[in-house]
């Protein structure tokens, strides 16, 4: 994957529930890692090993949608038009310049002009964009409900966005507009009991969701977003070199299949 320049990696399931993975990516091209500074090319603020972590997906039956480029090179989980989702906080933007803390992506005057932009909106957001929507669309028609799944990773401290430690898992539904309620208590209750596993929650606390959830959520039409953020650390190490670690891996993967589960048994309960 780390080599690939396609614009994503799909794998169509057979049940009504896509998993999408737009931090995932790890490729920056070369014309672009050419104006971009040594710390831009660690990839820090990478989701790393999200495949991996999720390994079950084909046995469940989900279809899966993983980005192949850097978020540093566009961020697929935010508007293409750069509005702030969390008016008033800071966050980084559709091409970030700056990582999460606050170090520069690019070297002095080779930061993305507008043109460039569009440029990488067409080639790269686009593409990921018409095929998660075109996968929702054949699930709603096939299935009568579409089911998304947002899975995000990230540090666990992080202090340009939030104070001490986040919670490991943060389900984000919009503020309760991007799936049924009932299916938010549902995966609420799955998380509240990792918490004898030593996992930590938030529903809708500082991550409601990103743009993915906010736009393909519309539970009026049967298609319900969510998204999870977790904490890098229940999983992997959190400095270089990221390496994975199945140890902690297997601990939190029980329940990442309990929600997928869940996602799953109400589609089944709901379809139309």
């Amino acid at each position: 994957m780390n080599t690939t320049i396609e614009k994503f990696i799909f794998r169509r399931g057979r049940l009504p529930l896509l998993v999408s993975m737009p931090h995932a990516g790890e490729y920056i091209p070369p014309e672009i890692a050419a104006s971009m500074t040594p710390v831009a090319l660690q990839m820090a603020d990478t989701d790393w090993h999200m495949p991996l972590l999720y390994d079950f997906l084909h046995e469940i039956g989900a279809s899966v949608l993983v980005a192949t480029h850097s978020r540093y090179v566009i961020d697929l989980n935010r508007p293409r038009d750069n509005v702030n989702l969390y008016p008033g906080q800071d966050t980084t933007g559709l091409c970030p310049i700056d990582t999460f803390h606050k170090e520069a992506l690019y070297q002095d005057g080779k930061q993305p002009d507008d043109n460039e932009i569009q440029r990488r909106i067409a080639n790269h957001w686009e593409p990921y964009h018409n095929q998660l929507q075109n996968e929702l669309q054949r699930m709603r028609a096939e299935h009568g409900v579409a089911m998304l799944w947002d899975a995000h990773s990230i540090a666990s401290v992080v202090p340009r966005f939030f104070e001490g430690r986040l919670p490991d898992l943060n389900l984000g539904t919009a503020s309760g507009s991007s799936c049924a309620p009932e299916l938010a208590q549902q995966l609420q209750l799955i998380a509240a009991l990792a918490t004898d596993d030593g996992f930590s929650h938030a529903l809708n606390g500082r991550f409601k969701g990103g743009h993915i959830t906010r736009h393909y959520g519309k539970p009026e039409q049967n298609i319900h977003a969510v998204q999870l953020e977790q904490t890098q650390i229940t999983y992997m190490e959190e400095q270089l070199p990221f390496a994975f670690d199945e140890e902690r891996a297997a601990r939190v993967r029980p329940t990442l299949r309990r929600f997928l589960q869940a996602m799953l048994a109400w589609a089944d309960a709901h379809a139309l």
